[in-house]
This record gives C-alpha cells, structure tokens and sequence, in this order.
C-alpha cells in the first residue's frame, strides 16, 4: 500500500507539474511584488447553455484597428485567463480581438478544483465559439489552446462536426497517451481516484524542479496570481490523465486549418509524446519547434516570435513562418534527436515507451 502511495504522489505531482506549468508547485514568499499578486477582475463573463458562467478576460483591437479575427483563449491545467496577459496585446495590436476564459473547474468558475469531464470542457468551447462567431459574424473565430487547453482545442477540432473551415492553434498540447503515462502509474492514479477522489496534492509530497519558461516574472506571476490553482484533487489529476488520451485518439480525426508548436526545451510533455502526436495527426498540420522554447511558449523570453510567427500563419497558412520554426520542426523530427530522451517527468520513459500505434480513434 505504501508503495502505491508513493507512485500515487508522483504521478499526481508529474502531471500536475507538467500541466500546470507548474502552478502545482507552491509559490515562494512573499510575492516578488504587488503586480505577481494582483486580482484582475473579468472584463466580462459567458454563460453557457446550462447555465454555468465563465468569467473572462478581453484585447480588443486598438480603436481605427479593422478586427480580422477573434482568437478563443484557452489556457493550462491549474492556470486561468491570467495565463495570456503577456501575449494577449500584440495579438490586438494586430487586428485580432481575443477572448479568454475562465475554463470550468478553474479561475474564478464556481466549480473551481473540481473536474468537469472533458467532454463538458469540449462542449464548453464549442459553445463558447459558437457565441463568438455570433458577436462576430464576419472574421473568423480562431480556437488558440495551451498544454491542456490544447487537448480542449484538439478535441473540438477532432469533432463530427467541428467546421471543415475551422482554424486552431496547439501551444505544447498536452496530449499523452496510456502508453506514454506507464500502466503502473495511469493504474495506481485511478485506484487513488476511485478509493480516495477528494485527496488533494500540494506539490510539497514530491520535490521536483521541473522550468516552466525562461522568464522569471510570468513565472512568479503564475506563483502568485490568485487564480491560480494550487491545491489539486487526485481524481481531477485522473480526469485530465483521460483527457490526454482521448486527444492522443483523436488526433488523426483532426479538421480544419491546424498549426502546433512545441519548444525543444519543454520539460513537461515529454518530446516522445509530442512526435507520436505529430506522427497521428493530418499531413495537413503545420508543426514548429522553437530551440529555446519550454513550455510556456507564449509567456517565454523569446516569445515575440512564437506570437510573430503564429500572426504570420493566421495570415498565409501555407507560407514559411517568419522564425523558420518550421524547418527547425523538419529537422528535429528528421534527426529523431528525442528518440532516446528520458522525460524528467517520468522515469525510465524513453520513446519505446511511447511511440506505439494508436487504437481506432474514440
């Protein structure tokens, strides 16, 4: 029993970790400043069809800016709309009006720390563009998702009857599949789940330093921002361990204009798990890889061009991008440099772990 525990503790603190970007790691104290600390109210809320309100948070474009898209926000596991205070203006300054919600089960929700499924958090955002495309009818509504929120996006792209002209954006999704997690851990979670669902982890059971981004304040802003997530109940950890999985399945099912970028110093989705996922999905998805990018590609030192990048494509999907994130994608894919990698994450995991076959998507 003490050793289930034990594989228990770790698991949960390698995914919420890895998810999280490490929002499951207590903060340190005090705040750095005021501004780490700080509340930023909604600048408006969604109510979906059953009911249920997402605070959120908006840029529009500057006043005499034409608006040629509205980007939908979605943001990590244990992290809220907070999460695109950084790249969130240069995306307005452009032209795109962007909307970020609180997801549900997080932020200001009031389910916050309890899992909603991830077929409601699917529902959630399918809804959430479809109100959207409302408010705007003429641009198009492109859905832009970080680490979990990327397995959202992914799914809703995967869909019957996501719209053929759809377009999405994965920032390291967090898209790992059975096999990747290991049947011992993926078990001794569930058990943990079934036995014991309202346990909560902190991040002090397992010390683990695992650098989210080169860029000390958006990590202290995460730390310290009251949105945050910092207490996680062990069957949330399971339903988001499913969720990775059914986006792993769903992969080869995905429509729709699709660009997905990963950094080659993530040290939270494994890079095994990334080129399976690359491997599953469409021919049609355009990949980049940025070699001094981790996992918080958007809030990262470098992030300018991740986020010039992404404008380039949302413009001419089929051109190189600006940074040349795209051939540096052909090659480290090519050079099968990860093939050997062991995550930091999980023990012992290297791709033969990993890169197996998928089953028929669900």
């Amino acid at each position: 029993m003490t050793a289930m525990l034990s594989t228990v503790r770790l698991l949960s603190l390698v995914v919420a970790a890895a998810l999280a970007g490490c929002a499951a790691i207590p903060p340190p104290a005090p705040p750095a400043s005021r501004e780490d600390s700080r509340l930023v109210p909604p600048d408006l809320s969604f109510t979906l069809p059953d009911g249920t309100v997402l605070p959120a948070r908006n840029w529009l474009p500057p006043p005499g800016t034409a608006t040629r898209g509205v980007i939908l926000a979605l943001h990590g596991f244990g992290d809220s709309r907070d999460t695109w205070e950084m790249p969130a203006p240069h995306f307005a300054t452009a032209g795109y009006a962007v909307y970020a919600p609180d997801q549900r089960g997080f932020g200001a929700t009031a389910t916050r720390g309890r899992w909603a499924g991830a077929a409601t958090m699917v529902n959630d955002a399918a809804a959430l563009r479809t109100q959207l495309q409302a408010r705007y009818p003429d641009v198009p509504v492109i859905v832009m998702g970080e680490s979990m929120g990327g397995a959202v996006a992914l799914l809703l792209a995967a869909r019957p009857d996501a719209p053929v002209n759809s377009t999405t954006v994965l920032l390291a999704p967090a898209v790992w599949n059975h096999a990747e997690i290991g049947i011992p851990l993926r078990t001794g979670l569930w058990v943990a789940a079934t036995v014991s669902p309202g346990w909560t982890l902190t991040g002090n059971e397992v010390p683990l330093h695992i650098q989210a981004s080169d860029n000390r304040a958006a990590l202290l802003r995460l730390a310290h921002d009251p949105l945050t997530l910092r207490r996680t109940r062990v069957d949330m950890l399971n339903g988001l361990v499913d969720m990775m999985d059914q986006a792993s399945r769903a992969a080869p099912s995905v429509r729709g204009t699709v660009l997905v970028l990963n950094g080659e110093r993530d040290q939270l989705v494994p890079p095994a798990a990334t080129a399976n996922l690359w491997a599953h999905l469409p021919t049609t998805v355009r990949h980049g890889t940025y070699l001094t990018g981790y996992h918080l590609l958007l809030r990262d030192d470098d992030r300018d061009r991740v986020t010039t990048d992404i404008l380039a494509w949302l413009q001419t999907p089929n051109a190189w991008l600006p940074s040349g994130a795209d051939l540096t994608a052909a090659a480290w894919l090519a050079q099968r440099s990860w093939q050997d990698t062991t995550s930091p994450l999980v023990p012992g995991y290297t791709l033969d772990d990993a890169f197996l076959p998928h089953d028929p998507p669900l």
